[in-house]
């Protein structure tokens, strides 16, 4: 194991030429990031997570319930045993033979047999209440963590001038905000990697997902090898289009549509030009070459430039996703319900339409994000939430 490891943190892969591990070991001088330190992100991620219970139930729920939000979930399926063994065993969604077949053996109808189907489908899904609560923490967190980063990043020299990022290295000491800026925002996702399996089900799970290990990835390798002052500009950068997104999604869960409508149109802007605009003019260029011109060239460089441009073609994908969302918005001239569905298992439409001819809707819901961005952004599809 001893060698194996050895094998894996070779400083002629991880660091640049002339620097060694020992160049980063802390003294009574100055401390500096130490791969130790991360462990102490899984019992934060546990309190994060219990922060997130409580508050969701003693400050959330209460706001919800006073803002009139929805708490009941969809209307239950009338108990049939055929039908529940067909839903759970064989399909959700039955095509019209088998429609017909259950017709025939139960003396049904078929838009009857079609209704307890959408309606037990729809029996699994969050209710609003659920939903709101989960974005309000989501808001809450992202706020905080953003309001925390900017009042940090004003106060040092990286913020206006990325050079700085490098200046120095490997001689950074590592200060206690910039540690514990790393650590909360490094618990918060691998408490995302473990509760994205229980909170609600989204259409871009699975790209959340990739996200989530995205950023775990980033924030690890970049705090053991002390690449942390470009970290912090990744993440403030990242947070920011975040609040708009949860407040959006809690507006909308408020009916307040106009207010949605305004908070996800100033999302878009915000995503698209922090995504698409600062974030490879400002770290992309920092990274790929103003990095190169300080230290040199050294393998985990590239490895960790090619994790940083995979987050870049995530965030073209949501990128793409909310252009189109606007474009169908324009063009019916609003931001229709069934195009703003949030893609979190929103329910099935009430009118016995053809799944082929039910309505589009586009709008998904955010990561991640956030989220990713976040927490799960958009995603178009043909059914309303899957998230």
């Amino acid at each position: 194991m001893a060698g194996i490891l050895a094998w894996f943190w070779n400083e002629r892969f991880w660091l640049p030429h002339n620097v060694t591990w020992a160049d980063l070991q802390s003294t009574e001088e100055a401390s500096f990031p130490q791969a130790e330190d991360l462990y102490l992100a899984f019992p934060l991620a546990f309190c994060i997570f219990m922060i997130r219970l409580l508050f969701e139930r003693f400050i959330a729920k209460p706001c919800a319930l006073g803002l009139k939000v929805q708490a009941n979930g969809p209307q239950k399926a009338q108990p049939n045993a055929i039908l529940e063994k067909v839903f759970t065993a064989i399909t959700k969604h039955p095509d019209e033979k088998r429609l017909e077949g259950l017709s025939k053996q139960l003396d049904w109808d078929v838009r009857s047999i079609q209704r307890w189907f959408r309606q037990r489908r729809n029996q699994e899904k969050p209710s609003t209440l659920r939903k709101f609560c989960e974005s309000m923490w989501r808001f809450t967190f992202h706020l905080y963590i953003f309001t925390y980063g900017v009042r940090f990043l004003k106060k040092t020299p990286w913020l206006w001038n990325t050079r700085q990022c490098w200046s120095g290295y490997p001689y950074q000491p590592l200060m206690p905000d910039l540690h514990y800026y790393y650590l909360v925002e490094l618990s918060f996702y691998w408490s995302l990697m473990f509760s994205q399996f229980i909170d609600v089900k989204r259409k871009d799970f699975g790209i959340m997902f990739t996200h989530h290990i995205v950023a775990i990835t980033l924030i690890t390798f970049s705090y053991i090898t002390n690449l942390t002052r470009v970290g912090t500009l990744i993440f403030c950068l990242h947070d920011a289009a975040d609040i708009i997104l949860e407040a959006a999604k809690m507006a909308n869960y408020c009916k307040c549509q106009k207010l949605s409508d305004f908070l996800f149109i100033t999302f878009g802007i915000v995503f698209i030009v922090s995504r698409l605009g600062i974030y490879p003019l400002w770290i992309l260029n920092t990274t790929l070459f103003e990095l190169y011109e300080a230290l040199g060239n050294f393998p985990a460089l590239w490895i960790f430039n090619v994790v940083l441009m995979v987050l870049q073609i995530l965030h073209c994908f949501w990128s793409y996703l909310i252009i189109k969302t606007a474009y169908k918005a324009i063009s019916k001239g609003k931001i229709a319900k069934d195009v703003r569905s949030d893609i979190e298992s929103s329910s099935d439409e009430e009118e016995t339409v053809p799944r082929s001819k039910a309505p589009h809707s586009t709008m998904a819901t955010n990561g991640t994000s956030s989220t990713n961005g976040t927490n799960g952004y958009l995603a178009g599809g043909t059914s309303s939430e899957e998230h």
